[in-house]
């Protein structure tokens, strides 16, 4: 009797054959290729005549020649047995050895040493001191790799320490590598919804936390932005003076200022000691979608549908620079104090790095296939991440170089957010919010809140989230006209709450 075969899908096949290989292979990951020894020598050579060249006349210690010439055989250097000085002065002018010490037949000591003798004498080096210093090396880069987590580079072939330490031996031992691992996500207590706060009569688009953490700002449809008491929830004053919808709102660290923008082209600096508007800044040519208040420097960036970012001051309400190369609607724009100063996303599906001092474009990251609507830098690492409906991906400042991508929210994401301990949070246009672990780009906690009586269940998109400055509370302004609170949750645990990884056998798509 034939036993039959259990069929399975071309898909199932191959992701098998992929996990066998990969089972068969993760030993060998990151390991270091054999080092070619002739090479080796060959490209110390060429570094030593491109690096060292410049000081091959310089003066030499008669101990160290002697060494020298018991390590080369005496082929190198003849010591002259006239000279009896400690050490011998070489250059291309006589002088003598102290000021106001005329030049005669003794103090006028000048020798020329061959290229030979001086090429010698640049490789080698007292051997007590070579070794220390080796060791004392090796050890710190070792120290730094472990600290970082990074996997232990290949070590130099062990032949080029004999061209450190005169008549030194090889060293034969091989240290023991680790095995490379993949790193486990942080626990991180899942978050719950403790307030709701309702009092706009729109949409609300935009909000932004005063750096006291005493209240909170948000901006609505509308057309109304409000002050909230960040504790109680409760309204503590209304804003007017737009005419459309308020796209962003900034309260800045350096002065009392409030800085709002709308889809009425609109740009506008609110004294809070007066809750008047005190300056406008004229000259976008269609909706502001978005702004951001440089940490250092009296500078103000906000980015619109006229496809441009802008730079103002502050004081003096003139547009420093207008950034543009965007082919379409700049929807989010980032500042920080260090390079790249500027960071914009647009509808155009590219993330573009300004160099502001010159006012141009650093850098153009196409990896996005859509638009990208926003941005987050890391409050403490110097990387950034980017949300888009394909893929949110990390970067690493300041040239953007690819980090990893966090696959999972298939959802247009409006806002993201993240936390000195790790958390990233992303909101999208259909009401979820994903939590993930910043390092790892673990999902561990998907969440999406009822809407607020009365509303339509399509009205529950989330348009921006924000930490307080405690980063104890989440809060989040929604298309059901509320304002809603998370914080995390006292009574989870590891066990009532375990990460439940399985890392993806797949290689990270590079775009």
């Amino acid at each position: 009797m034939v036993e039959e075969v259990q069929k399975h899908s071309v898909h199932t096949l191959v992701f098998r054959s992929l996990k066998r290989t990969h089972d068969m292979f993760v030993s060998d990951h990151a390991k270091p290729i054999s080092a070619d020894e002739k090479s080796y020598k060959l490209k110390m050579n060429v570094k030593l005549q491109t690096e060292y060249s410049p000081v091959l006349h310089m003066p030499i210690l008669k101990e160290i020649k002697e060494k020298c010439s018991q390590a080369y055989n005496h082929e190198h250097y003849t010591i002259n047995q006239g000279q009896e000085p400690e050490y011998v002065i070489t250059g291309t002018h006589p002088y003598p050895s102290g000021p106001g010490v005329a030049l005669t037949a003794d103090t006028q000591v000048q020798k020329m040493p061959s290229e030979a003798s001086s090429r010698a004498l640049a490789l080698i080096v007292p051997p007590s001191k070579a070794r220390q210093e080796v060791n004392h090396t090796a050890a710190s880069v070792a120290d730094i790799h472990r600290q970082a987590g990074i996997p232990e580079r290949s070590q130099p072939p062990v032949s080029s320490m004999s061209l450190l330490e005169a008549g030194g031996t090889k060293n034969s031992s091989q240290i023991a590598r680790k095995l490379p691992t993949m790193p486990k996500p942080q626990w991180h207590p899942p978050w719950k919804l403790y307030r709701v706060i309702s009092g706009h009569l729109g949409w609300v688009r935009c909000l932004a936390v005063e750096p006291g953490n005493q209240w909170f700002v948000t901006g609505s449809a509308d057309r109304t932005i409000k002050i909230w008491d960040l504790a109680s929830g409760k309204l503590k004053l209304s804003l007017t003076g737009h005419i459309s919808t308020v796209r962003g709102v900034a309260v800045s660290s350096r002065s009392p200022y409030l800085f709002s923008c709308g889809e009425d082209k609109q740009v506008k600096c609110w004294d809070l000691e007066y809750n008047k508007v005190i300056r406008h800044y004229h000259g976008h040519l269609s909706a502001v979608y978005g702004l951001d208040l440089h940490p250092t420097i009296d500078v103000l960036i906000t980015c619109g549908r006229d496809s441009t970012a802008r730079v103002w001051d502050i004081r003096t309400k003139a547009n420093v620079h207008t950034l543009s190369g965007h082919t379409n609607t700049v929807a989010t724009v980032k500042c920080q104090a260090g390079e790249p100063q500027i960071i914009t996303g647009s509808h155009d599906t590219t993330i573009r790095l300004w160099d502001l001092v010159a006012g141009k474009t650093r850098v153009t990251l196409t990896n996005h296939k859509k638009s990208v609507r926003s941005l987050i830098l890391h409050p403490r690492q110097y990387t950034f991440a980017s949300g888009s409906p394909d893929n949110i991906k990390q970067w690493k400042c300041p040239d953007g170089v690819f980090i990893q991508n966090l696959p999972g929210h298939n959802a247009i994401i409006n806002t993201l957010s993240v936390n000195s301990d790790g958390v990233l949070v992303s909101g999208a246009d259909n009401g979820t919010m994903h939590l993930w672990d910043w390092r790892t780009g673990y999902n561990f906690q998907r969440i999406h809140a009822a809407v607020q009586p009365g509303s339509l269940d399509s009205e529950s998109g989330i348009f921006a989230c924000t930490f307080d400055q405690s980063e104890s509370r989440l809060l989040t302004a929604e298309a059901d006209k509320t304002i809603k609170v998370y914080k995390e949750d006292d009574m989870a645990t590891e066990e009532t709450h375990p990460v439940n990884w399985k890392p993806e056998i797949i290689k990270r798509k590079r775009f």
